[in-house]
C-alpha cells in the first residue's frame, strides 16, 4: 500500500524557519511526482511546489518562490520541503501527496495526485 507521512509542523515566529518530511512507503519512488499542498482555515486547498522522485526536478508556486526549497533524498525515499522566511500567511495544514509519473512531468493541480498524507500543522505567529 502506497502510504505518505508528514512531519516536521509546529510553531515559529514570523521569519523564521522550519522543515518539513514526507516519507513514501510502497512506491518506486523514482516514478512518482511527490507534491506540496497547503490548506488554511476556510481557504481552498493550494500548490506549494513539487518535485520528481526520479529526476529530482523542481516546481513552485509563485508565492513561496525563492523562500521554500523541495528537495530529496531517494535512499530514504522521502522529500523535504525546506521553508525559510515564513510569514503569517504561511499558516496552513501542509499536505504531501503522491502522483504516478512515468514521464517526469509535473503537475501544480490536486486532481492530478493519487495519494495524500494526513497533513502537518504550521502555525507563525506574527
Amino acid at each position: 500500500q502506497v502510504q505518505l507521512v508528514e512531519s516536521g509542523g509546529g510553531l515559529v515566529q514570523a521569519g523564521g524557519s522550519l522543515r518539513l518530511s514526507c516519507a513514501a512507503s510502497g512506491v518506486t519512488f523514482s516514478w512518482y511526482g511527490l507534491g506540496w499542498f497547503r490548506q488554511a482555515p476556510g481557504k481552498a486547498r493550494e500548490f506549494v511546489g513539487a518535485i520528481h522522485g526520479g529526476g529530482g526536478h523542481t516546481i513552485y508556486a509563485d508565492s513561496v518562490k525563492g523562500r521554500f526549497t523541495i528537495s530529496r533524498d531517494s535512499a530514504k525515499n522521502t522529500v523535504y520541503l525546506q521553508m525559510n522566511g515564513l510569514k503569517s500567511e504561511d499558516t496552513a495544514v501542509y499536505y504531501c501527496a503522491g502522483r504516478y509519473n512515468s514521464d517526469l512531468s509535473l503537475k501544480r493541480v490536486e486532481d492530478e495526485y493519487d495519494y495524500w498524507g494526513q497533513g502537518t500543522q504550521v502555525t507563525v505567529s506574527s
